[in-house]
């Protein structure tokens, strides 16, 4: 019988980390949805973005907090996000499995 540990990352979990990562410092919900977009061509919910945000921060995966106030947004905060140690090696983890299954599958994968 097949399960997944507590721990383990979801796929959406697994691009909306990665989207954190390459937003980088002051990644926040609308700039990491626009990271996944350009990036994995996948059009997805503010709320989906900010659900998973939520559910990662509960499992210990990501750090949130608010943001200065700016002019451009009106005077409000926008939340951030980054990850921490555990995030940073949960999403290293899933990274591992996930090349140690594709190795050797590039040219049927048509990936180079």
């Amino acid at each position: 019988m097949w399960f997944k540990p507590a721990s383990a990352l979801g796929d959406f979990e697994q691009i909306v980390m990665l989207g954190v990562l390459r937003v980088g410092e002051e990644a926040y919900g609308a700039a990491i949805r626009q990271e996944i977009a350009s990036r994995s061509g996948r059009d997805v919910s503010i709320n989906a973005i900010y659900t998973t945000l939520d559910r990662l921060e509960r499992k210990g995966y990501l750090r949130s907090w608010v943001g200065a106030p700016t002019a451009r947004r009106g005077g409000r905060r926008r939340k951030c996000y980054e990850l921490t140690a555990g995030g940073t090696s949960a999403l290293r983890q899933a990274y591992r499995a996930y090349t140690a299954m594709t190795a050797g599958f590039e040219r049927q994968l048509e990936t180079k």
